[in-house]
């Protein structure tokens, strides 16, 4: 899969394609189905697979840190949009110039002249182009104007659960981790690269991995036992070994911290993890994070809350 940052990027001469368009937040169950169907279109016509996505996503824009919560970050995405064998992502810096853009010429330069597109998959609810003017409708006008088929993408359902970003949110907001795992198809996990931090774990007994959350509004806080996988062999140790552990998702009080942080301690691990890429899976909420009144009173907490997780996992195989 090659992504594609820009559409001033764009170097390769599509002679058609078939595209979606849309945010992708969480590469659910539902947007499963669609690149499914996507790539069966894609064969039977003999084209690349194309997914246009934007960052920051247009409520992020407008709406800024009043934005919904975002499930992936776009190292996220695309993973499992490689996954599911997406042949070009196109990455669409979401800014004032975009916006102002018109749904007419985005069809007639972006659709048309620059991508060349054959088939189009959208949702019949996508707007599009300044003012959000754009719409199902208007795609089916141009498709019969410009020569190519526009195919709207059904709403799909879990039983009665219609699958969606909004739902997934909804689900683990409200700590229920079964539920929007069964949306999003995998349990929820985030992946990046550790960073070094102000190493204070180590100095209390509690080693962290640290990955850094580059946006502000995310969809779990707290305290949770989770399953670490190592993307990369770590001192002999196989590519993709889980190992279990606990981690703290926020802005850590107690030490007075501001950005957004990922803090994982891995259970009998001593091997140096800085500068790889592991995956975080979130297994059990224990509880919220909290400011307390001393470093020692942390530190006793996270004794608490490692045995919590190590029952956890003893219970749950």
């Amino acid at each position: 899969m090659r992504l594609i940052r820009g559409m001033h990027n764009l170097r390769q001469n599509f002679e058609r394609c078939a595209l979606t368009i849309g945010n992708f937040d969480g590469v659910h169950l539902g947007h499963q189905a669609v690149l499914r169907h996507l790539r069966e279109k894609a064969n039977s016509l003999n084209l690349p697979m194309v997914v246009m996505l934007f960052e920051p996503q247009p409520r992020e824009y407008f709406q800024g840190e009043r934005a919904p919560a975002r499930l992936m970050r776009l190292r996220d995405k695309l993973h499992y949009l490689n996954e599911a064998g997406v042949d070009f992502v196109i990455c669409i810096k979401f800014d004032r110039a975009f916006a102002a853009l018109t749904a007419e010429a985005f069809i007639r330069e972006w659709l048309v002249h620059k991508l060349n597109v054959g088939f189009l998959s959208i949702g019949d609810d996508f707007r599009f182009g300044a003012d959000r003017k754009g719409d199902f409708a208007l795609l089916q006008q141009a498709g019969a104007q410009f020569g190519f088929t526009v195919e709207d993408n059904s709403t799909f359902y879990l039983r009665e659960q219609r699958i969606s970003s909004t739902a997934i949110r909804t689900a683990l907001a409200q700590d229920n981790l079964a539920l929007a795992e069964s949306l999003l198809g995998r349990p929820y996990r985030i992946f990046g690269k550790v960073v070094h931090g102000k190493k204070l774990g180590r100095t209390i007994g509690f080693p962290t991995a640290n990955i850094r959350l580059q946006r502000q509004v995310n969809p779990v806080k707290g305290v949770y036992a989770v399953k670490v996988q190592c993307e990369a062999s770590v001192r002999g140790e196989k590519c993709g070994r889980i190992f279990e552990g606990i981690a703290n998702i926020g802005q850590r009080p107690t030490v007075d911290g501001v950005k957004q942080l990922l803090e994982v301690h891995l259970f009998d691990f001593n091997s140096n993890l800085y500068g790889k890429t592991i995956s975080v899976e979130f297994c059990k909420k224990i509880r919220d994070e909290v400011k307390f009144p001393s470093v020692d009173a942390l530190k006793a907490q996270i004794r608490q809350d490692a045995l919590t997780a190590r029952d956890y996992f003893q219970r749950n195989g």
